[in-house]
């Protein structure tokens, strides 16, 4: 069997490709940046779809972080925004990391969740996306790598990673499985990194003085071995065994 990727988008997208493919999960600004990061630095993490899930996951967990974002807004009563970060420093003031982070998000989550059932539900970002891409090569035949997706849009800066991710698997012995997916691979494929600020989301975080995660997302790239795969409700680092090898 030939060995082929797909990009595609949104979170209903997952819906699609649950019963023949493992699904790559991509949202850059920030949600699979900050859970990468979360789980680099320790924590475990628990996704969730919307806030009310959140506090009943909260609920059976000790002194849960609770963290995310719904519409661009931080829920009432959350401790921080899915911000790489802010989580970052939480550890770097000293606080301890043992509290477990549920996290929500306008659409990253949505779509990760809505993966539960496929061959299996990773996560990417720029942080680990030649991870990712060698521990999915090595272990699925069809491979969907999928952007969050917002408002309609099939944001720049995930289009991006998404490539990023495919790139990698072409290396590996993968080819395109439609015209649209190599239409991404063509147009992203000598990009300036720095484009990512020039988005939508960039332009909000800049305009809401949150552009700390942009300078964070461009200064760590392809820096952490770490695969994310949810497993039931948690999301777990994969290859936990190879990095203690």
């Amino acid at each position: 069997m030939n060995k082929q990727f797909i990009i595609d988008s949104y979170p209903e997208s997952a819906l699609r490709y649950r019963d023949n493919y493992a699904i790559i999960v991509v949202d850059v600004f920030r949600f699979t940046t900050t859970v990468t990061t979360a789980l680099h630095l320790g924590r475990r993490v628990f996704p969730v779809q919307n806030t009310d899930q959140a506090f009943v996951k909260g609920s059976t967990l000790e002194n849960p972080l609770l963290v995310g974002e719904m519409g661009g807004n931080m829920p009432y009563d959350f401790d921080m925004t899915n911000s790489p970060v802010e989580i970052t420093a939480r550890t770097n003031l000293g606080q301890t990391n043992h509290r477990p982070m549920v996290i929500v998000s306008s659409s990253g989550s949505q779509l990760l969740l809505n993966g539960l059932g496929s061959e299996e539900v990773l996560v990417a970002c720029l942080r680990n996306y030649s991870a990712v891409a060698r521990y999915a090569a090595e272990r699925h035949q069809k491979i969907a790598i999928l952007g969050a997706g917002t408002h309609g849009q099939f944001r720049r800066e995930d289009q991006y990673g998404c490539v990023r991710v495919a790139e990698q698997l072409v290396e590996l012995g993968y080819s395109s499985e439609s015209e649209k997916t190599s239409e991404f691979m063509e147009k992203w494929r000598d990009a300036d990194m720095d484009i990512i600020r020039q988005g939508r989301s960039g332009a909000y975080l800049e305009r809401t003085g949150q552009e700390r995660d942009i300078e964070f997302t461009l200064n760590h790239i392809d820096d952490l071995p770490i695969v994310p795969a949810l497993v039931n409700d948690e999301i777990v680092i994969a290859n936990k065994d190879d990095l203690v090898a």
